[in-house]
């Protein structure tokens, strides 16, 4: 029965409807799993064995709850949680109890899910790491800020955790450990409860293993179920530009190699492959959203840097300090220029059903000092657009090279349908 954790989430969700394994037994498999991994990986800040236990036998005694009945959650700690502490990786918040859940977690909890624990997150979702450590290599980082979420999927812990976007904390994690880091369209799922870093940039994210599941979870949580993944894919082959974005200076050379063979792959397969180049302009939004992220990023921690500023660890101290070095006029032209490009981006993909390009700039560091270089993913999430990251190769050291699939903006059934067909063809 320990081997139920290694089932996708669609599979175990399956059994867990049709009754042929109970929710509990399902919960002894992935705490099993926990048990025997966790005092290497360190994903989790805080694990709620009981009252998981609690929640599988309530939902053992009563009726289906919905599509993601007796399915075992875990959760960033930036997350509001009614039952469990919310630190964010902080000694600001050490022992903070919350008295109510984040929005998308009521909501998962409605369609049958429940929590199993808080994800290890950098210090509140910026750059300092913690302690969480790549599942497939423990000398080498598991990204972040989503490090524990990515980590415990990765490692069959869990087949479903939550996480957060406001560089590229869910997308590129997911590719460091191997697994799929969707970030749905800007407020597709209600971030009401979660803690802010920038307002104009942060989005829930979701960590699955495969393209389906994170679907599943989508559609569960939003009672959105134009979001699954059709069982006979999108019907035609995409039509796929291959982006390499103005940031392609700084891809490792592994990393280039594994968007030319993805790109090779998916032209074997049957999809329309062309190279595809951003329109003037494109290249000013990185310093635009970094304006943004910094001034959004300082106010939004005010309480933490002014009152409490001899907690923060010295990077994030320092990183809120230059915050308020942010002229206005940058800060207001910045956002000026996002709104602006939110509006030209569906006709930068012209006849492009999806892009696809890289997600970092190689495969996960090794040490646990840095989470990583989010460029390839600041410039989309400014844009608000949906994205999918997931493995597409190999580096040097053996770990997966993410690229990530990113769709137009609202377009999140065909991203998520043509990430899925791609993800099949570039990554066994």
């Amino acid at each position: 029965m320990n081997d139920l954790c290694r089932l996708s989430a669609i599979e175990a969700a399956k059994k867990l409807a049709r009754r042929e394994v109970t929710a509990t037994q399902y919960l002894k498999a992935c705490l099993a799993r926990i048990d025997e991994r966790e005092k290497d990986v360190r994903a989790f800040a805080h694990l709620g064995r009981e009252q998981a236990i609690a929640a599988a036998k309530a939902l053992d005694s009563g009726p289906v709850r919905g599509p993601l009945h007796g399915l075992p959650v875990a959760v960033k700690d930036i997350f509001d949680t009614r039952d469990m502490p919310t630190q964010g990786g902080s000694k600001v918040y050490v022992g903070h109890q919350p008295l109510t859940d984040a929005a998308c977690l009521a909501l998962a909890k409605h369609a049958g899910a429940y929590l199993i624990g808080k994800t290890v997150t950098t210090e509140l979702a910026t750059f300092p790491p913690n302690e969480t450590r790549n599942p497939l290599n423990l000398a080498h980082t598991p990204g972040g800020s989503s490090s524990g979420s990515c980590a415990s999927v990765a490692d069959f812990m869990v087949p479903l955790a939550t996480g957060t976007q406001t560089l590229g904390s869910t997308v590129r994690p997911a590719g460091y450990c191997g697994v799929i880091g969707y970030k749905p369209t800007y407020n597709l799922i209600p971030k009401k409860g979660v803690w802010a870093d920038s307002d104009t940039l942060d989005t829930v994210g979701l960590i699955a293993r495969n393209v389906p599941d994170a679907a599943l979870f989508a559609a569960g949580m939003l009672r959105y179920s134009g979001l699954m993944v059709p069982d006979n894919g999108p019907g035609t082959a995409p039509r796929i530009g291959i982006c390499r974005t103005h940031m392609w200076d700084k891809a490792a050379p592994e990393m280039k190699a594994a968007l030319e063979n993805a790109a090779k792959a998916l032209s074997a397969a049957g999809a329309t492959v062309k190279d595809l180049a951003l329109p003037e302009g494109f290249q000013a939004l990185t310093e635009a959203q970094q304006h943004v992220a910094i001034w959004e990023i300082g106010r939004s921690l005010a309480y933490e840097f002014f009152e409490h500023g001899n907690k923060l660890r010295p990077a994030l101290r320092d990183r809120c300090a230059k915050a308020y070095e942010v002229k206005p006029e940058d800060y207001h032209r910045s956002i000026a220029l996002g709104r602006e490009y939110r509006q030209r981006v569906a006709h930068a993909f012209g006849d492009c059903d999806v892009l696809l390009t890289p997600a970092a700039t190689g495969e996960a560091p090794k040490g646990l000092e840095s989470t990583g270089d989010p460029s390839f993913c600041s410039m989309w999430t400014f844009l608000h657009v949906p994205c999918v990251g997931m493995p597409g190769g190999k580096g040097p050291n053996g770990l997966p090279l993410g690229l990530q699939v990113v769709g137009k903006l609202d377009d999140d059934a065909r991203t998520l349908a043509w990430a899925h067909w791609i993800h099949q063809r570039i990554w066994t």
